[in-house]
């Protein structure tokens, strides 16, 4: 199958199918958002949204979180994914957000790429959900459908499988289809023996043509 087909066919789906899309983070403001996302790699969005209600009573703004010292922001977050790290990223995040951005989220990836803890990956989910911008964020679930599917060719690392998507995605949807990839990974195609048998897209999967 060609690939522009392939795509055709899942951008087709997915519009028919989930035209809207949003991420399953718990959020109310921009800094929020920003805060749960870098709190989310290496870890889960359940595990994520049940330390951050505490966290953003405690700190609702980059200004109040600046005043907090790492350990404060530490007993908030230490059931998740690498606690120590991240609570350093956050105090300096929220400070540096404070002294270079006046507190604002950045609306762009290398602005955001400034602020501690913050990657490309993170700084592209902030933009396309936030902003509604065409940024493909890859994390591990993105990464390994699009490669079955056939979305993606011989993608070794995730800057390679961005840019492959974005290059056959039509503009107007990139942004939603970071979601349709990550939710079909994460309750479908999932990393171990994925369910193939309940999969609505099998019929124009790459691994399940293969497979079959």
């Amino acid at each position: 199958m060609v690939r522009k087909h392939r795509f055709k066919l899942f951008v087709d789906y997915f519009e028919k199918n989930m035209p809207e899309v949003e991420t399953e983070l718990n959020y109310s403001t921009p800094f929020e958002l920003l805060v749960a996302v870098i709190l989310s790699a290496q870890c889960t969005d359940k595990r994520i949204n049940q330390v951050t209600p505490a966290l953003f009573e405690a700190y609702p703004t980059p200004e109040a979180m600046s005043y907090a010292e790492v350990e404060d922001i530490f007993h908030f977050i230490k059931s998740v994914s690498y606690p120590n790290n991240k609570s350093k990223h956050l105090a300096a995040m929220s400070k540096k957000m404070m002294s270079e951005f006046d507190g604002i989220v950045p609306d762009n990836i290398i602005d955001l790429q400034k602020l501690q803890g913050v990657g490309r990956k993170t700084a592209n989910v902030v933009v396309s959900v936030l902003f509604n911008q065409p940024a493909m964020a890859v994390d591990t679930h993105v990464f390994r459908v699009s490669a079955r599917l056939g979305l993606t060719k011989n993608a070794k690392n995730p800057l390679q499988t961005e840019k492959q998507l974005v290059k056959y995605l039509p503009e107007n949807v990139i942004a939603k289809a970071h979601h349709w990839l990550i939710l079909h990974g994460r309750y479908t195609c999932v990393a171990r023996n994925p369910k193939c048998q309940k999969c609505n897209i099998s019929n124009f999967c790459n691994y399940f043509q293969k497979k079959s």
